[in-house]
Protein backbone atom coordinates (compact mmCIF):
# COMPACT_ATOMS: atom_id res chain seq x y z
CA UNK A 1 0.00 0.00 0.00
CA UNK A 2 1.47 3.53 -0.84
CA UNK A 3 2.33 5.58 2.06
CA UNK A 4 -0.01 8.66 2.92
CA UNK A 5 0.37 12.02 3.67
CA UNK A 6 -2.05 13.58 6.00
CA UNK A 7 -3.66 16.77 4.66
CA UNK A 8 -1.56 18.90 6.34
CA UNK A 9 1.43 17.52 5.08
CA UNK A 10 0.16 18.15 1.73
CA UNK A 11 -0.76 21.40 2.36
CA UNK A 12 2.98 22.07 3.60
CA UNK A 13 4.15 21.06 0.71
CA UNK A 14 2.04 22.37 -2.06
CA UNK A 15 4.78 25.27 -2.43
CA UNK A 16 7.53 22.49 -3.36
CA UNK A 17 8.93 22.63 -6.82
CA UNK A 18 9.49 19.27 -7.15
CA UNK A 19 5.55 18.25 -5.53
CA UNK A 20 2.46 17.91 -7.94
CA UNK A 21 -0.61 17.34 -6.54
CA UNK A 22 -2.88 15.10 -8.42
CA UNK A 23 -6.91 15.31 -7.78
CA UNK A 24 -8.09 12.15 -9.45
CA UNK A 25 -12.29 13.03 -9.00
CA UNK A 26 -14.69 13.36 -11.53
CA UNK A 27 -13.57 16.75 -13.32
CA UNK A 28 -17.46 18.27 -11.92
CA UNK A 29 -16.25 17.38 -8.68
CA UNK A 30 -12.65 19.45 -9.08
CA UNK A 31 -15.00 22.40 -10.75
CA UNK A 32 -17.02 22.83 -7.85
CA UNK A 33 -13.73 22.73 -5.63
CA UNK A 34 -10.35 21.82 -5.22
CA UNK A 35 -7.14 22.50 -3.64
CA UNK A 36 -5.43 25.45 -5.00
CA UNK A 37 -2.89 24.21 -7.57
CA UNK A 38 -4.21 20.47 -8.38
CA UNK A 39 -4.06 19.19 -11.30
CA UNK A 40 -6.89 17.25 -12.29
CA UNK A 41 -6.45 14.04 -14.10
CA UNK A 42 -9.07 10.79 -13.74
CA UNK A 43 -8.10 7.01 -13.21
CA UNK A 44 -8.85 6.68 -16.82
CA UNK A 45 -6.83 9.81 -17.90
CA UNK A 46 -3.90 8.55 -16.50
CA UNK A 47 -3.57 5.22 -17.42
CA UNK A 48 -3.67 6.86 -20.91
CA UNK A 49 -0.48 8.92 -19.93
CA UNK A 50 1.29 7.49 -16.68
CA UNK A 51 4.04 5.46 -18.65
CA UNK A 52 4.92 8.73 -21.04
CA UNK A 53 4.72 11.12 -18.57
CA UNK A 54 7.60 13.08 -16.98
CA UNK A 55 6.32 12.88 -13.06
CA UNK A 56 7.84 15.13 -10.43
CA UNK A 57 10.51 13.96 -7.91
CA UNK A 58 7.05 13.44 -4.95
CA UNK A 59 3.60 13.40 -6.33
CA UNK A 60 0.52 13.04 -4.03
CA UNK A 61 -3.04 11.54 -5.16
CA UNK A 62 -6.27 12.87 -3.77
CA UNK A 63 -9.55 11.49 -4.46
CA UNK A 64 -13.43 11.95 -2.15
CA UNK A 65 -12.10 9.77 0.58
CA UNK A 66 -8.57 8.88 0.18
CA UNK A 67 -9.64 5.05 -1.29
CA UNK A 68 -9.09 5.77 -4.98
CA UNK A 69 -5.85 8.15 -4.46
CA UNK A 70 -4.12 4.60 -3.53
CA UNK A 71 -5.27 3.02 -6.45
CA UNK A 72 -4.05 5.81 -8.60
CA UNK A 73 -0.61 6.25 -6.52
CA UNK A 74 0.09 2.08 -6.58
CA UNK A 75 -0.24 2.22 -10.28
CA UNK A 76 2.21 5.48 -10.52
CA UNK A 77 4.34 3.45 -8.14
CA UNK A 78 4.47 0.69 -10.77
CA UNK A 79 4.62 2.48 -14.08
CA UNK A 80 5.55 5.76 -13.62
CA UNK A 81 9.00 7.54 -12.92
CA UNK A 82 8.14 9.70 -9.60
CA UNK A 83 10.54 8.93 -6.98
CA UNK A 84 8.02 9.35 -3.85
CA UNK A 85 4.50 8.61 -4.26
CA UNK A 86 1.57 9.44 -1.76
CA UNK A 87 -2.00 9.11 -1.20
CA UNK A 88 -3.50 12.07 0.55
CA UNK A 89 -5.18 10.34 3.80
CA UNK A 90 -9.10 11.10 4.35
CA UNK A 91 -9.29 12.88 0.61
CA UNK A 92 -11.55 15.51 0.09
CA UNK A 93 -13.50 14.55 3.07
CA UNK A 94 -10.81 15.45 5.72
CA UNK A 95 -9.60 18.55 3.72
CA UNK A 96 -9.42 21.51 5.88
CA UNK A 97 -7.24 24.01 3.82
CA UNK A 98 -7.92 26.15 1.25
CA UNK A 99 -10.51 25.35 -2.07
CA UNK A 100 -10.44 26.61 -5.29
CA UNK A 101 -13.81 27.05 -6.61
CA UNK A 102 -13.45 28.37 -10.46
CA UNK A 103 -11.83 31.64 -10.28
CA UNK A 104 -11.96 32.26 -6.52
CA UNK A 105 -9.93 30.77 -3.60
CA UNK A 106 -11.79 30.07 -0.16
CA UNK A 107 -11.03 28.75 3.50
CA UNK A 108 -12.29 25.77 3.95
CA UNK A 109 -12.05 25.89 7.71
CA UNK A 110 -14.22 29.28 7.74
CA UNK A 111 -18.26 29.88 7.91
Amino acid sequence: MPAELSPTETSERLNDEDFTLVDIRDPEAYEEGHVPGAENLTLEELEEIVEEREWNDTVAFLCYIGKSSQQAARFVEEYGDADDVYSVAGGMDEWDGKVEVADNVLDAGSD
